[in-house]
C-alpha cells in the first residue's frame, strides 16, 4: 500500500494574513514590502492578483510598482505571521503527529495510519483546506501524493486553494514534462549545470545516468535522480523532532551599506550576542566561525577558521569573525548583509586540550560574565546591556524579522 502524504502551502502567506487583517486588501494586489526608508525596499510577499502583473518576491519596490502601478504596499508584521503559523500547524495536528514544518507556511503529513474517519487522502486534504479558511480565514494548496517529493510539487502546481494528486499511475504524465527547476532542491545553479548537459526537464533528469549526475552533481545528483524517478523514501518526521544542531548562525541586511571595518564590527558584535546565547540554550561551543558578507552587488563572500579552543563567548567569536573580515574582504563595493556562523558545534562539556597559549582561568572568568550577560537580556530584554561600541545606529533592523525561520532540510 503506497503511503499518503500531504504537503500543505498557505497561499501567499504573509498578504493574506495582511489581507484578511484589513479586508479593504482583499482581491486587491497587495505586496508585502521592507519599507523604502530602511533600504529594505524588496518585495517579501506578494497576493495572487500582484503576481499576475509580474511582481515577484526578491524585487525591489521601485520595480514592482513598475509592473504594477496599482500596486498597494504595506509593511510586515511578523508576530502576526509567526501567530497563524502556530494556529494552522494546530489544524494539522487534529489528524496525524506526524507533521514536518518547512518553513513558516509550509509542512508535510504523513496520514498513512491515520486516516479515520475519512475515506481516502483526499478527503483529509479537503478537510484541512476547509478547516484553514473557515477558522483562519486563509486559504491553502494541497499536494497529495506517496512520497515528500511528489506531495511538495502537487502543492505547487494548483493555487490557490486547491487540492493536486500524484499517485504512482500518473507521476510520468503529470511531473516528468516540467521543468526540473519545479522540483525541490533543483535551484538555479543545479539548473544552469543541467542545462549545460541537455536536462532540462523532470523526465529528463530521472532518465539521465545516475554517475554521470554524480559526477557533476556530487552526492546531490543521486538524491536528485531518486526524487525524478519517484523514489523518495524519506520519512515526514514527529512534530517534535528536533534536527540535530551541526552550525548555527545568525544573520542580517543591514538597513545601509557599511562603508567601514569598524562598522562592520559593529554589526557582527551585535549578531554575536544572540548567536552565544544560542550557543547556551542548546549547550553547545563553536570550534569554529564562518562569516558571510554581502555586498551592495549581492554577491556573497564566504571565510572561515577555527579556534584554538571551543568558545561560546559572544566577543571570541565577533573578534575572530573580524579578524577574518579585515584579512579577506577586498572592498571592491560596501556591505550590505552580514551573517556569522557558529561552525563545528561539539557539547559544553567536551573535554579539551590545552596549549601553552591558553589562558583556562581567564576564559572560565568571561564564560561566567557572559552567562550573567545573557541572563540580564533574557529577563530584561536585550538592550538592558550591551556593549557600548554599539549603542548608537549600527544599521540593524528591529523590526522582529530575526524571530523568523526560513525552511530547512527535508529530513530523510
Amino acid at each position: 500500500m503506497p503511503r499518503a502524504i500531504l504537503h500543505a502551502d498557505m497561499n501567499s502567506f504573509y498578504a493574506s494574513v495582511e489581507a484578511m487583517q484589513n479586508p479593504a486588501l482583499k482581491g486587491k494586489a497587495v505586496a508585502v514590502c521592507g519599507s523604502t526608508e530602511d533600504r529594505h525596499g524588496i518585495v517579501l510577499a506578494k497576493s495572487e492578483l500582484a503576481k499576475k502583473y509580474g511582481v515577484k518576491t526578491g524585487m525591489v519596490n521601485w520595480e514592482a510598482r513598475q509592473r504594477c502601478p496599482e500596486l498597494i504596499v504595506v509593511p510586515p508584521h511578523y508576530d502576526l505571521y509567526l501567530k497563524y503559523s502556530k494556529l494552522f500547524r494546530e489544524i494539522c495536528y487534529r489528524h496525524t503527529d506526524l507533521v514536518e514544518p518547512f518553513g513558516m507556511d509550509e509542512c508535510w503529513l504523513d496520514i498513512t495510519d491515520s486516516m479515520y474517519p475519512y475515506s481516502s487522502p483526499l478527503e483529509v486534504a479537503d478537510v484541512l483546506r476547509t478547516a484553514t479558511r473557515e477558522e483562519l480565514g486563509l486559504t491553502i494548496s494541497v499536494g497529495v501524493s506517496f512520497n515528500k517529493v511528489w506531495a511538495k510539487l502537487g502543492s505547487d502546481l494548483k493555487k490557490p486553494d486547491a487540492v493536486t494528486c500524484i499517485t504512482p499511475e500518473n507521476y510520468k504524465e503529470t511531473v516528468w514534462p516540467l521543468a526540473a527547476s519545479e522540483m525541490i532542491y533543483v535551484g538555479r545553479s543545479t539548473e544552469a549545470k543541467l542545462s549545460k548537459y541537455g536536462i532540462h526537464t523532470i523526465g529528463e533528469l530521472a532518465k539521465a545516468q545516475p554517475d554521470f549526475l554524480r559526477s557533476i552533481l556530487g552526492v546531490n545528483g543521486l538524491a536528485l535522480w531518486r526524487y525524478a524517478n519517484g523514489t523518495d523514501a524519506s520519512r515526514v518526521m514527529h512534530k517534535e523532532f528536533e534536527s540535530p544542531v551541526l552550525s548555527l548562525g545568525h544573520g542580517m541586511t543591514c538597513t545601509a551599506d557599511l562603508e567601514t571595518e569598524e562598522a562592520v564590527y559593529h554589526v557582527i558584535l551585535q549578531l554575536c550576542q544572540d548567536l552565544g546565547h544560542r550557543l547556551r540554550v542548546h549547550a553547545m561551543r563553536a570550534q569554529g566561525v564562518r562569516l558571510s558578507v554581502r555586498g551592495n552587488d549581492l554577491q556573497t563572500s564566504q571565510y572561515q577558521a577555527k579556534f584554538s579552543m571551543a568558545t561560546r563567548s559572544p566577543k571570541e567569536i565577533a573578534d575572530k569573525a573580524r579578524t577574518l573580515f579585515d584579512a579577506r574582504y577586498c572592498w571592491s563595493t560596501p556591505v550590505r548583509a552580514v551573517t556569522v556562523s557558529a561552525i563545528y558545534l561539539c557539547p559544553e562539556l567536551t573535554p579539551q586540550q590545552l596549549d601553552i597559549f591558553s589562558d583556562a582561568e581567564k576564559s572560565e572568568k568571561q564564560d561566567k560574565l557572559d552567562s550573567a550577560v545573557d541572563e540580564l537580556r533574557q529577563r530584561f530584554g536585550k538592550g538592558i546591556i550591551r556593549p557600548a561600541s554599539t549603542l548608537g545606529d549600527i544599521k540593524i533592523p528591529d523590526d522582529g524579522r530575526d524571530l523568523v525561520r526560513m525552511p530547512g532540510l527535508m529530513f530523510q
